[in-house]
């Protein structure tokens, strides 16, 4: 308690100051009077002068952000449990929460963005300590759409100058394959379908390399490219028994969501392979096909970089400069030009008698959409090449000065 002056009703010097409820009360003992009361005060001089402040510079919003502050850790803190993250990342996670918090940036947001900056403080000191979580993950965990995700997590990033790596392949499959249910047995898992995961890892991991290297994961969401090299790799590892599955069981089975375009990518990596095929020795003879060829990719793995230079012409100066040396002597009738792309010669090979495709990305191969050239408009006239030009834009194509006076001169002339 704490008297100041006197009541102005009886005169009594017994003022104090009730904080029983939200807001302080100036009260005098002796008759009950209410002498100040719903005053938001910030500091002890303020209160001593009864002194009206805005709420922004009150007590009152220290508290409410202290309380959004304490809501948001714990909010950090059980992502963390539910990731089973160790202490380190969680210590990490609710100091670029708390230093996100301070910053104008974040306060007029939506409450949606402000419940989504704690997954992205996650998300970045996953990233950071190399962590294999995706953002699908936590978007799922959040049940937040990415869209708005990756906005809060750019933000983020630039407010507070963070350098976030970004996610290697290599954690991405690790981390993928980790959700699968084909490693244990199960009531819903048949038993050809049980692989060990350290092998399906393994050469999963040697195909999305594939994959890297023609150029099938440039530009492209890797969920599907990783989706697909799983179950190619899953069906070289028991080709008996696995190659009548389709990928739309596969996934069911495994219990991951068939992501659409892993259909593509699945085909792209049989042209991939068959091509590889085409040029390994002791496969002449046989008949491949999209199927079959699933039956060596252990070798075809094995011996990638040679088969990926010999199956596919390399579009450089390396094959105008052999296409320019052979092309000195006589070419055989078979051979084709000296700068045509080689072709594949294995006569069990699907892709016999025809030219092989340059290794460049498929969207250059086979674009999906063709610029049209821009019609003529209806209501200009079709351009000729004999419309008069006028003096102004002569002047702009004339430049030494005997151009301009021969100008003037046939202009007086005229």
């Amino acid at each position: 308690m704490a008297e100041r002056g006197r009541c102005p009703g009886c005169g009594s010097a017994a003022l104090v100051e009730d904080a029983l409820y939200a807001q302080q009360q100036l009260v005098c003992a002796a008759c009950g009077c209410v002498l100040a009361e719903g005053l938001l005060t910030t500091t002890y001089s303020d209160e001593e002068h009864l002194r009206e402040v805005g709420y922004s510079q009150s007590t009152g919003q220290k508290e409410q952000l202290s309380r959004c502050l304490q809501r948001g850790i714990r909010r950090v803190q059980d992502l963390c449990k539910v990731l089973q993250l160790p202490a380190a990342f969680e210590e990490t996670a609710v100091s670029y929460f708390q230093r996100a918090h301070q910053l104008p940036a974040f306060h007029l947001v939506s409450l949606e963005k402000k419940e989504l900056l704690g997954g992205c403080c996650v998300f970045v000191t996953c990233r950071q300590h190399n962590w294999p979580l995706t953002m699908g993950t936590i978007c799922s965990l959040l049940y937040a759409k990415q869209e708005l995700f990756a906005g809060v997590f750019l933000s983020l990033q630039k407010e507070l100058g963070l350098s976030v790596p970004a996610l290697s392949l290599a954690d991405l499959v690790k981390t993928h394959l980790s959700s699968f249910r084909l490693f244990q047995p199960s009531a819903g898992v048949p038993a050809p379908f049980l692989e060990d995961k350290e092998k399906l890892v393994a050469r999963t991991m040697g195909i999305v390399e594939l994959a890297s290297e023609t150029w099938l994961v440039t530009g492209r969401h890797p969920v599907p490219v990783v989706t697909a090299a799983a179950f190619l790799a899953w069906q070289s590892l028991q080709p008996r028994a696995r190659l009548s599955c389709p990928l739309a069981r596969f996934c069911r089975v495994a219990g991951l969501d068939l992501p659409p375009p892993a259909h593509l990518r699945l085909k792209e990596l049989l042209e991939i392979l068959l091509g590889m095929a085409s040029q390994l020795a002791w496969l002449r003879g046989f008949h491949l096909d999209k199927k079959t060829v699933v039956k060596h990719v252990g070798d075809l793995l094995q011996h990638r970089l040679f088969l990926l230079k010999s199956a596919f012409c390399q579009e450089g100066g390396e094959e105008q400069q052999h296409g320019a040396a052979s092309g000195q002597g006589s070419t055989s009738p078979g051979q084709g030009s000296p700068s045509s792309p080689p072709m594949a010669q294995e006569k069990g090979c699907p892709l016999a008698g025809k030219r092989l495709r340059p290794l460049l990305p498929p969207c250059l191969i086979h674009p999906r959409k063709r610029l049209r050239s821009a019609a003529p408009s209806a209501r200009d006239p079709a351009v000729t090449g004999d419309e008069p030009i006028s003096d102004s834009e002569i002047e702009q194509y004339l430049r030494s000065p005997e151009e301009i006076r021969a100008f003037r001169k046939a202009k007086a002339w005229s």
